[in-house]
């Protein structure tokens, strides 16, 4: 009787994969185009635009008629006689050579300049620093504050100006009085202020910034509200003190609100008029005190004149705010 066989292992055999099966490839196409009526109609489209045409034409007419009418004038002979219909005579630059060949002219200027870059940096000094303190006192106080800066601000001009000279009277003046009998400066009681061109400007000054400076504490006070609690006080967990968080922290944060306000103070001090017009009528020397508002207005009768020192202020004013806001653009890419 023979032994069973034992099988015989076979190897495993791989399934054989089967041919892949081609995809059809299906052409891209566009998407359809929004048909004809959901585009917006041309009138939507200009809606915005036409909504600023109430603003505009006021600007334009108020603004720019004026402004073509002086540069103008100022190539022309137009005087008095013109008024009364005789034609203007077309001079050309003859008007700008006779005006930049004076020297009291480039004095003019540059008394308005110096004045208008003290003024400027005096309200931003005095107003950054009150509007710091009013971050920093009671609620009291920071009404009280607010309320006198309202008043100051509030105030009409003429009616400003008027206090102001019996303020710096020479013969009833609180502050003569205030230098002679506290102080003893015994020659001082009789000073008169408007007399001599430096205490000319030093009172002029005393009044501009007096005038300007809630504008500027209102503004700085608003954007550092607006600097977060959590960074200062991290900085002071830090070990900044109040000066190092103040500079090196709220400062840069509120830097575009300065700018701005700064830009704003020189155009207007460059400009200023009414403060010094008043004091010269009050017994100042003229022509040693005229700033470039005050000559354009004695150049009152010779319209060709006063309309090319205009228009050489008008230069003046944008090449200091052109280099301001190059230095500020500048600072922020930085």
């Amino acid at each position: 009787m023979t032994a069973p066989r034992s099988p015989v292992p076979t190897a495993p055999v791989a399934p054989v994969a089967a041919p892949p099966v081609p995809v059809p490839r299906v052409p891209a196409v566009a998407p359809p185009e929004a048909p004809a009526s959901r585009r917006k109609p041309l009138r939507s489209r200009l809606g915005p635009y036409l909504l600023l045409v109430p603003a505009l034409v006021p600007i334009v007419v108020g603004l720019g008629y004026p402004l073509v009418r002086q540069f103008v004038i100022s190539f022309q002979e137009f005087g008095l006689a013109q008024q009364f219909g005789r034609p203007a005579e077309w001079v050309g630059l003859q008007n700008y050579v006779e005006l930049l060949g004076d020297s009291y002219v480039w004095g003019v200027i540059a008394r308005s300049i110096a004045f208008c870059l003290v003024n400027a940096a005096l309200t931003m000094v005095v107003g950054v620093a009150l509007a710091v303190l009013m971050t920093k006192v009671g609620r009291a106080a920071r009404i009280t504050l607010q309320v006198g800066m309202l008043l100051a601000w509030g105030t009409p001009v003429l009616a400003t100006m008027t206090v102001w000279q019996w303020l710096f009277d020479s013969q009833y003046g609180v502050v003569n009085w205030l230098l002679a009998e506290p102080l003893g400066m015994e020659s001082m009681r009789y000073h008169s202020w408007l007399i001599e061109p430096l205490s000319f400007y030093g009172v002029a000054t005393v009044i501009v910034v007096w005038m300007s400076v809630p504008f500027v504490v209102f503004t700085v006070y608003a954007g550092l509200l607006q600097v977060p609690e959590e960074c200062m006080e991290a900085a002071q967990l830090d070990g900044a003190n109040a000066w190092q968080r103040l500079w090196n922290l709220a400062i840069p944060m509120v830097k575009p609100v300065l700018f701005v306000v700064a830009l704003l103070q020189i155009i207007w001090d460059l400009r200023v008029f009414t403060q010094i017009y008043v004091l010269q009528r009050a017994g100042a020397p003229t022509r040693e005190t005229h700033l470039l508002g005050t000559y354009i207005y004695s150049l009152a009768k010779e319209f060709s004149m006063a309309g090319a020192m205009a228009t050489i202020m008008l230069v003046i004013t944008l090449g200091l705010t052109t280099f301001y806001i190059r230095r500020m653009l500048r600072q922020e890419e930085v």
